[in-house]
């Protein structure tokens, strides 16, 4: 396999050099650049270039001295900063020199924040004392141990012109091809990131699927990625390196996935890293071993605040067809470990955390069914669609990415339509401290009602299918929202949105929780009047199994007939008597325009828009009449003097 060229999009790379004073830095400098030893360096170099035919990968660097003295630290500080490699030097003849890169360079680097390769270089390598000499090694095996982005360390000679050039080589091999991404130094291993890219290649070059790459996919793959065939003996060659160290890296099919992972740890441990990236690029992997950001198409997601993006049918088949494919026993149970066998060509799996993590319904035996799997899917599509659109390409989608979403009408045209074609909801659920909120969570995802209570502080989502009449389904996302968190979400004028409608829940048998929700939803509503952005609201009376409060019906009565939404759904999670409510919240979610609570404040200002409106229209009849009259008039004078 052949040496990478320029790597894309790198036009120039800037090589620091820093260290302490009098440890050989310009005089390195000069030497590399001019190929001589000077008699006489300036104290400060001026930024040095080196040409791009200097070095194979053809990209030119630029090199910049810099000093150590106290009054120029804020210049230098500006300089590393500015850095894409770092080259440190210490003095061979001088060990304290080496001991300030652990106790005073290296250190200052991170306090600087500054997270670029860094080369090690000793220079003044004629003049240290062969009596006392220690392998580099040795040296430098426990300092690399505690500072991990040294990439490599190497001795030198200006004087004697010993591995000058090599210096200035790897510290641009560092910034092009770097070690830190792909393999774990310590371990002596491909890092997770670069074995899940390496694997989505390997997949897309196995076109039989067979799980081997064949001497023809073998060469197909060569010739993608450095336009240039291997000969049948260089084939045999390959397959031959692999099974002398790993039986298992071949089989009579071919070079298998480990056998490919192999020969690129050997690559790398080789140090011929150039090799690797250079096909993670081809298949456009960027420096952080993900998909370059041009691969996604951002620009298409772009979309009013209320629109929000939905997985097409195109897609959603393509996601049945990888359940299926992973759900290896049938089952209809996507286990764990099978799940993570999914995003096994992703950098990660993107369900790891919050809000993904325990989202959706689990079945008997931990995993996920094929809705639970495709309703995650809705769910990350809905709250971060290039994640989404992302993860999907990782996978295998094979056709546009824009073939796999779409952008829904705006909510508030829905309102005006008082029909909703969204295929996924998003309900807000309000409500104070202990009302049961939770609890109403849990039972969508199908959990076990609990007696204990644990305050929830920061929002957490729920997403489920639920089955209409006639067998339609829908993907319903509850979103709750922690008592303390309303204000800070209302605080933001597009806050609602998102949202599709909102629920609020109060504990039936607690009169100071009834009031407290019909305040949060007083506050909803009225934002949603203020900014455009109102929601159809239900009101939900949990804990129906308790004795209600005195006057709660009257109350309830009042409240829902003055704002005109529907009566207060009694539910009871502990009775598991739940009362069609996700069905009721999808119903109204589809016709938004029924459950739109109005505020005291908004229905006064609806009567004033409709008194000024009424005057306008009366201003407007006035000011008809007058320009009717006047244009009469101005005929009648008009044939008055004709007749004259």
């Amino acid at each position: 396999m052949a040496k990478s060229s320029n790597p894309a999009g790198k036009k120039g790379v800037r090589i620091v050099v820093a260290g302490d004073r009098g440890t050989g830095k310009s005089s390195l400098i000069v030497t590399a650049a001019a190929e001589t030893f000077p008699t006489n360096v300036p104290r400060l170099l001026p930024p040095t270039r080196l040409p791009e035919d200097f070095y194979p990968d053809r990209v030119p660097i630029t090199i910049i001295d810099t000093s150590a003295n106290p009054e120029d630290k804020g210049e230098l500080a500006e300089e590393l900063k500015r850095a894409d490699a770092l080259v440190l030097t210490y003095a061979c003849d001088q060990p304290e020199t080496l001991n300030r890169l652990s106790t005073f360079w290296l250190p200052e680097l991170r306090q600087l924040e500054v997270k670029v390769p860094v080369i090690v270089v000793g220079c003044k390598l004629d003049l240290r004392d062969d009596q006392h000499q220690v392998s580099l090694e040795q040296v430098m095996s426990p300092i690399m141990q505690q500072f991990r982005e040294i990439e490599t360390c190497i001795e030198c000679s200006a004087y004697k012109h010993i591995q000058i050039l090599e210096v200035f080589y790897y510290a641009q091999k560092a910034v092009l091809h770097p070690t830190g991404p792909l393999f774990d130094q310590e371990s002596q291993t491909l890092k997770p990131r670069c074995v899940r890219a390496l694997k989505r290649i390997f997949i897309f070059c196995d076109h039989d699927r067979d799980g081997a790459l064949s001497d023809a996919e073998l060469n197909d793959f060569q010739v993608k990625c450095f336009n240039a065939p291997l000969q049948p003996s260089e084939i045999v060659g390959v397959k031959r390196v692999v099974q002398d160290k790993m039986v298992e890296g071949v089989n009579e099919r071919g070079l298998t996935l480990t056998g490919f992972l192999f020969l690129h740890a050997l690559f790398i441990e080789k140090g011929r890293l150039e090799t690797t990236w250079t096909v993670l690029r081809k298949f456009g992997y960027n420096n952080d071993v993900k998909l370059s950001d041009d691969l996604i198409p951002h620009s298409s997601l772009k979309r009013a605040p209320d629109q929000s993006v939905e997985l097409t049918n195109e897609a959603i088949e393509f996601l049945r067809g990888v359940y299926e494919l992973f759900d290896s026993d049938l089952d209809n149970n996507l286990r764990p470990i099978e799940i993570e066998d999914v995003f096994s060509t992703a950098p990660e799996s993107p369900w790891s955390d919050v809000p993904y993590k325990d989202a959706a319904e689990k079945t008997a035996l931990g995993g996920l069914s094929l809705d639970a799997f495709l309703s995650e899917w809705a769910l990350m599509t809905l709250l971060d669609p290039a994640r989404s659109l992302e993860n999907l390409i990782y996978i295998g989608y094979p056709g546009d990415p824009l073939s796999a979403i779409h952008v829904t009408k705006r909510r508030r045209l829905d309102r005006k339509k008082k029909q909703s074609e969204r295929n996924v909801f998003q309900c807000f659920v309000f409500g104070p401290a202990n009302a049961g909120k939770s609890a109403l969570i849990n039972s969508f995802l199908g959990r076990p009602y609990s007696d204990s209570y644990s305050p929830t502080t920061d929002d957490q989502y729920a997403v489920n299918v639920v089955e209409l009449p006639g067998g339609i389904k829908k993907t319903l996302v509850l979103r709750e929202i922690s008592e303390d968190g309303v204000a800070k979400l209302l605080s933001s004028k597009e806050s609602l949105a998102a949202c599709d409608i909102a629920v609020f829940v109060h504990d039936s048998s607690d009169e100071s929780s009834w009031k407290r929700a019909t305040e949060l939803l007083v506050d909803v509503a009225g934002h949603g009047e203020d900014t455009g952005y109102e929601v159809p609201c239900l009101i939900v009376a949990a804990k129906d199994d308790l004795d209600s409060f005195p006057m709660a019906i009257q109350d309830s009565t009042r409240v829902s007939q003055d704002m005109g939404i529907e009566a207060p759904i009694p539910i009871s999670s502990k009775l598991s008597d739940y009362n069609n409510i996700f069905r009721r919240i999808v119903n109204a979610a589809e016709h938004p325009h029924l459950s739109i609570p109005e505020t005291e404040a908004g229905r006064s200002r609806k009567q004033y828009h409709r008194l000024i409106n009424r005057s306008l229209m009366f201003v407007s009849v006035g000011a008809a009449v007058a320009v009717v009259g006047f244009a009469a008039y101005r005929v009648y004078a008009a044939r008055r003097n004709a007749s004259n």
